[in-house]
């Protein structure tokens, strides 16, 4: 595998680019890790907000068949 060559990107000291692939690289290591960070607490948020609702719907749904019950139970007296 050949080497990365990075050439610094003008007035931007975090940035340069990878002449193999024309990409700009940031190369702020401590900013990477601080968007993998936001990113991971996102989708933590996302899946803990995901669970939230899907035991309201469950809730939504037993609570329909309690009343369901009770108005067979009514009709029948």
């Amino acid at each position: 595998m050949e080497k990365k060559e990075y050439v610094p990107v003008e007035d931007h000291p975090t940035l340069a680019r990878d002449m193999s692939s024309r990409a700009i690289v940031n190369t702020n290591m401590q900013a990477y890790e601080a968007a993998v960070k936001r990113a991971t607490a996102v989708k933590q948020q996302k899946d803990s907000l995901r669970d939230a609702v899907r035991d309201i719907n469950s809730l939504k749904s037993e609570m329909n068949e309690i009343k369901s019950l009770l108005l067979k139970l009514v009709d029948k007296e």
